[in-house]
């Protein structure tokens, strides 16, 4: 991987890592916005997953769509296969509680499903590109 794109990748994780600090926080908050906190799971993982692509220099188009970024980031490490159900858990938060004409939340359990699911993703692709012992990013 060029340090370049290793430096980019880690712009992404650190986003990447905030959006879970941030839903993390709102389950946590005194008022509780659950439709919030999916919203911001969904992105965690949509920038993990984009990180994970800038490190091997493979274009991807604008989407939320993690489904697709699972499938592009699977062809370059087969071990993504394994996120294609949070994918598909996960996508519809980028806009689903957001608009009129929807739901307006979520369960707090579905809430911290989705925080849970986001994590692993962010690990995974945090250990892909620096290893599990790495603690904020390249050496």
């Amino acid at each position: 991987m060029r340090p370049e794109a290793l430096l980019e990748a880690q712009e992404w994780l650190n986003r990447a890592n905030r959006d879970l600090r941030i839903a993390a926080a709102n389950l946590r908050g005194a008022e509780v916005f659950p439709d919030a906190a999916v919203f911001f799971a969904q992105q965690a993982a949509e920038k993990a997953l984009k990180a994970f692509l800038v490190a091997h220099d493979h274009p991807f188009p604008r989407t939320h769509d993690l489904e697709r970024l699972v499938e592009w980031c699977e062809t370059i490490e087969g071990g993504f296969a394994a996120f294609l159900g949070a994918a598909r858990t996960l996508s519809p938060y980028a806009i689903g509680f957001r608009y009129p004409g929807g739901p307006q939340e979520p369960e707090m359990a579905e809430a911290q499903e989705a925080l849970g699911l986001a994590g692993e993703i962010v690990r995974f692709v945090h250990d892909r590109l620096w290893g599990a012992s790495a603690l904020g990013g390249p050496p």
